[in-house]
């Protein structure tokens, strides 16, 4: 299997307190890798270290290995990194503009100006975010009118405009009804033929519908990693047994 990203030993202290412990973990290519696990487990910590926003957090400090197809995540500067791991977060932000600006703001800082050019790049991305269909009509409209599973669709297209080899979603569902849980999951089952996605989440059946392989976390120790299938119906930890029947979490 074609690894993408390779984690070592990866340790994280904040201040004093160790909140990811050793974790060694490989994330393959084109396939979505689900974390999942308790509030407080690390699963969230983990993504802030794959983008380096763990940098921003005061007294932190990161231990081992974390290499992006063998380059050191941690020594690429912030431009490289944007262009190649995109983030999408629990809580939807759209800029305070228009669809179409929102979409087409990434690849006009990367110096895309003609008019085609970015009108395909909008057109695409919202496809891909399965959202074009909804808004092809009310492109130059505020994305502040958008319905929430609309607006975290936006950003996952935003996203995808800077074209980006990994996708990091951390509880990209959270607080979202059914309806657009169900179309955000459709799209990243057909974004993983060409992206690497991992996939934060407290939804156990989430992380069995649409991911290959899953990681389970707890108190910052990784407990078990192997093919979804085979954690969810035969897991080698009773930890991880406990946990996908409700016994805790």
């Amino acid at each position: 299997m074609d690894k993408k990203i390779v984690i070592k030993n990866l340790r994280v202290f904040l201040g004093k307190k160790e909140v990811l412990k050793g974790i060694t973990i490989d994330i393959y290519r084109n396939k979505i890798t689900g974390f999942m696990g308790p509030a407080g487990s690390g699963k969230s910590t983990l993504i802030s270290v794959l983008n380096k926003m763990i940098e921003f957090e005061d007294s932190s400090r990161v231990e081992g290995e974390v290499l992006l197809e063998g380059k050191d995540i941690r020594k690429m500067n912030e431009i490289e990194l944007r262009r190649r791991i995109g983030t999408v977060f629990a809580l939807p932000i759209p800029l305070p503009d228009t669809i179409y600006e929102n979409v087409a703001f990434g690849p006009r800082l990367k110096g895309i100006s003609k008019k085609e050019e970015l009108d395909s790049i909008v057109r695409k991305s919202l496809e891909e975010a399965y959202l074009w269909e909804e808004v092809k009509d009310r492109l130059h409209t505020s994305a502040m009118k958008l319905s929430g599973g609309q607006q975290q669709r936006l950003c996952l297209a935003r996203t995808l405009a800077l074209r980006p080899e990994v996708i990091l979603l951390d509880e990209p569902c959270s607080g979202l009804d059914p309806i657009s849980t169900a179309k955000i999951e459709e799209a990243l089952s057909e974004l993983k033929k060409n992206y690497t996605i991992v996939l934060v989440s407290n939804n156990t059946k989430q992380i069995a519908r649409i991911t290959d392989y899953t990681a389970f976390f707890l108190l910052g120790e990784l407990i078990e990693y192997d093919v979804t299938e085979k954690v969810f119906t035969t897991p080698k930890n009773r930890k991880t047994e406990d946990y996908i029947q409700g016994k805790f979490g």
